[in-house]
């Protein structure tokens, strides 16, 4: 493995696991997003945070690092409609429609970061 990317799953994993802890300090935000799209949104922003941190701590560890890289990967294409909802409601949320559109490919950068690492 490249020496920046030995370093660089640890900025990923820090990424991810404060991510994670978001869903939980901005709860509201994210059941907005998935709220009258599927059931239980506020139980999926609890699953989708835990989710978010398992990743994200499963990544800093050599023994679970590939797992981990796995389960991010997953979770990104999990996560991937809502994005889509987000960008086509973006006056809702106060974000510019073209940031929220342009996140959308790089949800593949980062699922083709993650797949690096399995």
């Amino acid at each position: 493995m490249l020496p920046m990317l030995t370093y660089f799953v640890y900025l990923m994993g820090g990424a991810y696991i404060l991510a994670g802890i978001n869903h939980f300090w901005h709860e509201y935000f994210y059941v907005k997003i998935i709220d009258g799209f599927l059931p239980y949104p506020r139980l999926l922003v609890y699953i989708s945070g835990v989710a978010e941190v398992l990743c994200g701590a499963g990544l800093l560890f050599p023994s679970t690092c590939k797992a981990a890289a796995w389960g991010t990967i997953a979770l990104l294409i999990a996560i991937f409609p809502a994005n889509i909802r987000m960008a086509i409601q973006a006056p809702q949320f106060h974000i510019s429609s073209i940031i929220l559109y342009m996140r959308l490919p790089l949800q593949l950068v980062l699922i083709w970061l993650a797949y690096l690492y399995t």
